[in-house]
Formats: C-alpha cells, sequence, structure tokens
C-alpha cells in the first residue's frame, strides 16, 4: 500500500507542477538572501582589509622615521606629532582590534548590522568600549536583513504551511475520502504517508538548492553544509508534524489554515517577542547614552584633582616613579593615572550592567525551549558566528587588548623614556580568539521532543475518537 501510495503521491505532485514551482522558488530565495549575506560580509572584510592596509602604511612611514631619527637626521616634526614620543605612538599608530568573518558568516546576519567589527584602542579615551555599535537603517533593525535564516525561519513554514493544510480535508471535501477509507491502511497511517514524501521531496529540493547556494558562494565547509541541512531538516519535520495534526484533528480546509498559520505567528511571532521583551522587563540594562555621560562626569571630577591623583597613583605603583627628581609631569602623566581611578569608581555600574546582561542570556536560554524557531535561528546564528555571544566575546577581547596597549607604554612614560624602533617592532598584536560553539546538538535534540510532543498528542487525540467514521465524515 505505500508503494502505491508513493507512485500516486509523486504522479499528482508532479501533475500539478508543485515540486517545480517550489524548486524553482526556494532556489530563487535561497540564492538571493545568500547573495544579500555574501555582499555583507565581503562589505565587512573590505572594510577591516581597509583599516589594516592603512595601518601597515602608517607604520612603515613611522618606523622609516624613527630610523631617521636615530640616526641624528632633523625631520622638523612637532613635538605633538614626533614618534620618539611613546604617547603619540600609542595614539597614531593604534592596532586594528578586527572580528573577521568565519566559512558561515553569509548564512546569518544575527548582530552584525548592529556592532562594529574593528575597533582601533589608543592611549587616549576608552569610549570606544561603550561604543561598540554602529548606526544601522531603523527600518532594516525592525524587520531584519534577508538572509537564509530570514527565509529558513520566516518563509519555510508558510510554504509547509501552503503544501501541507489539505492533505485530508481535500479529500473529504471532494468526496473522494470515503473511498480511501475502504482501503486496508488506516487515516491517520495515510496522512503521514502523504506528508512523509512531501517532507522528503521538501529535503530534497533544500539538498539541492543548498548545493548550489555553496557553489555559488565558494564556500568549502562541508560540517556547515551538514548543519544546516540538518537544521532545516529538523525545523521541516516540526512543521509537518503539525500540519499532520492539524489535518487529523481538525477538519476544514479553511480551519485548517488558519490555525497553522495561528501556530506561525505565535511560535515565529510572539513567542520569541514575548521571550525578548520580558528579558528586557526583569533584567533592565542602563542605555549606552548614560554610561557614557557617567564616563565623562567621572573624567571632568578626575581633571580637577588630577596632582592629587598622581600623587596617589605613584605611591600605589612605586614602579612608575622617577628616580629623578627633577623630572616634571605632563598632562599624560596626569591622564593615565586618572584612568584608574575612574575605572574603579565605574566598576559598580559595569559590573552591574554585566550582571543583568547574563541574566538575560540565563532568561532566554531556559525559555529558547518553547519555540522551534528560537532553537533553530540560533543554532545557525551560532554557527555563522553572528550572535550576541560572539560580539561579547570580541568585546572582552578588545577591551584586554585595550589595557595591555596602554600598559605597554605606561612603564615608557613614567621613566621618561625616548621610543625607539626597537620599541615599534615589539608592539602589541591583537589575535581574535573565536569561541567555542556550544549547544548546538542539544537544540536540535530540543527540537526532536517538540517534533514528538507533537505527534504523540495526535496520535492520542485519534485514539479517543470513537471509530473512524468521525474523521471520515
Amino acid at each position: 500500500m505505500f508503494t502505491y501510495n508513493f507512485k500516486y503521491e509523486i504522479k499528482l505532485l508532479f501533475r500539478n507542477r508543485w515540486v517545480q514551482f517550489l524548486t524553482i522558488l526556494l532556489l530563487l530565495l535561497f540564492v538571493f538572501a545568500s547573495y544579500n549575506g555574501k555582499q555583507r560580509v565581503n562589505k565587512r572584510m573590505s572594510d577591516i582589509e581597509a583599516a589594516q592596509t592603512t595601518v601597515k602604511t602608517s607604520d612603515t612611514e613611522t618606523l622609516a622615521t624613527l630610523e631617521a631619527l636615530e640616526k641624528g637626521e632633523d625631520l622638523g616634526l612637532s613635538p605633538w606629532i614626533t614618534p620618539q614620543n611613546p604617547m603619540n605612538i600609542g595614539n597614531m599608530n593604534a592596532r586594528i582590534v578586527a572580528m573577521p568573518a568565519n566559512d558561515m558568516a553569509f548564512m546569518a546576519t544575527g548582530q552584525s548590522d548592529i556592532y562594529t567589527h574593528y575597533i582601533k584602542p589608543t592611549v587616549f579615551g576608552d569610549d570606544y568600549a561603550l561604543n561598540v555599535s554602529e548606526m544601522s537603517s531603523p527600518i532594516q533593525l525592525l524587520f531584519g536583513s534577508f538572509d537564509l535564516v530570514f527565509v529558513v525561519i520566516y518563509l519555510l513554514p508558510l510554504i509547509i504551511i501552503a503544501f501541507s493544510f489539505n492533505i485530508l480535508s481535500e479529500e473529504r471535501e471532494r468526496g473522494s475520502l470515503r473511498l480511501l477509507a475502504s482501503q486496508p491502511i488506516s487515516i491517520h497511517k495515510w496522512v503521514l504517508q502523504k506528508l512523509g514524501i512531501r517532507l522528503l521531496w521538501m529535503v530534497l529540493i533544500i539538498i539541492l538548492v543548498t548545493v548550489v547556494v555553496f557553489l555559488l558562494n565558494q564556500i568549502g565547509s562541508f560540517n556547515g553544509f551538514l548543519l544546516f541541512v540538518l537544521a532545516c531538516s529538523v525545523y521541516m519535520l516540526f512543521w509537518f508534524s503539525l500540519a499532520f495534526m492539524v489535518n487529523i484533528i481538525i477538519g476544514k480546509s479553511a480551519q485548517n489554515a488558519f490555525a497553522l498559520l495561528g501556530f506561525w505567528i505565535v511560535l515565529v511571532l510572539l513567542v520569541p517577542s514575548a521571550i525578548n521583551q520580558l528579558s528586557h522587563t526583569l533584567y533592565p540594562i542602563p542605555p549606552r547614552s548614560y554610561l557614557v555621560n557617567e564616563v565623562r562626569e567621572l573624567k571632568a571630577e578626575a581633571t580637577k584633582k588630577q596632582d592629587e591623583i598622581l600623587d596617589n597613583f605613584l605611591r600605589d605603583h612605586p614602579e612608575y616613579a622617577s628616580q629623578n627628581s627633577e623630572q616634571s609631569h605632563s598632562f599624560w602623566h596626569n591622564y593615565m593615572a586618572s584612568q584608574d581611578l575612574v575605572k574603579e569608581q565605574l566598576q559598580p555600574l559595569l559590573s552591574n550592567y554585566e550582571k543583568n546582561l547574563s541574566l538575560r542570556h540565563q532568561w532566554v536560554d531556559n525559555l529558547q525551549w518553547l519555540s522551534p524557531a528560537i532553537l533553530v535561528q540560533q543554532t545557525l546564528i551560532d554557527r555563522a558566528g553572528t550572535s550576541k555571544t560572539d560580539y561579547e566575546n570580541y568585546w572582552s577581547q578588545a577591551t584586554q587588548f585595550s589595557e595591555e596597549w596602554k600598559s605597554y607604554f605606561m612603564p615608557l612614560l613614567y621613566s621618561d623614556q625616548t621610543f625607539t624602533a626597537s620599541h615599534f617592532k615589539q608592539l602589541p598584536e591583537f589575535e581574535y580568539k573565536v569561541r567555542k560553539y556550544d549547544g548546538i546538538s542539544t537544540r536540535i535534540w530540543g527540537v526532536l521532543v517538540l517534533i514528538t510532543l507533537v505527534l504523540g498528542f495526535t496520535f492520542f487525540k485519534y485514539k479517543l475518537s470513537k471509530n473512524r467514521n468521525e474523521i471520515i465524515l
């Protein structure tokens, strides 16, 4: 009976040209979405490369200038730009602290349209730590970018709904269900077979269009390919399971369509929005403008007490105290000493910010199991390296490197040393460390658990029916 149903369903699909239309539609959506994602990644990498090229050019010129000055040449440079002053180097020759895209970044925009991908920490000012975001179109931020994850999470369920909402009800409305009921197969198995065949074709189409997308974008990550196909297949299986439940439990085609669209609205739109809104309400985080104002006020207060701050700083850090009693303290001595005080006074505010941010993540992680859309989306965004956690990891590394950068110049400043070519060759360099991805397999298993619950509920309701005529009629 299964072989007969399989042949009949295939003929039916090809006769109404649904398979051809679906293949072309998904191919166009996937290619266009991947093209948008690839363009964004190319722009991101080109910006980083341009910044790095500028730094390399500046380094070459600075090193040549230092070597010329060490040879005794008089270049007539102003004290404000001479590279022999270590603080000038710390400001004008800052390193590029970049977060490069990984091989699957084209798949998901994630948070990459909000956060910047490179900064240049200097010895003057640390506002960059509070300014890691960049301005984007508010309309684009509202609706999101058209990438592969958007197609999978939002559009693919709608295609499945259109493909499967009337599997059983259409036969009932045409009057052919009575004839099917006379065959040696139960109604729920017949519906399950029809949906299984359509799911199989959908998976084959997804594999086909994904191969095309990966070839067009020259993506060679086989693991990334497998993860994407697996996530899409499990996500489609969930929506086909919902379609199976609706076809068995609900009667008419219009009611089936409204029910499935209702599930789509709740699981794809309302649940993620509600979780996000509740996290903002339960664990509020001060806006960036508030943090920036706090920094400015503390710096203004520290400026008024620079002499006292410097004395206290040298008392706490005797390694920076000069043995030369005639050494005059410049602006840089006062400024660098005041940074420790500003950091200390900002610590409670920043600690509260990080604590609430961590609690938000825990809240979302705990409730993500309510929606397969969240589980699959987080799986793909994590693999793309564009999740909120990835950018927090980058922010943490950038802050750490900024401290390392300043610490390199502090001994030179307080010991009144002249910056040389050998010092320049030993400047700290930043290397981004990609975080280890976790929770991918766990989230996939979470979707499978939801599928099991849906199918279990459906069979339970079917068994409670008095007889098969309740469905047939």
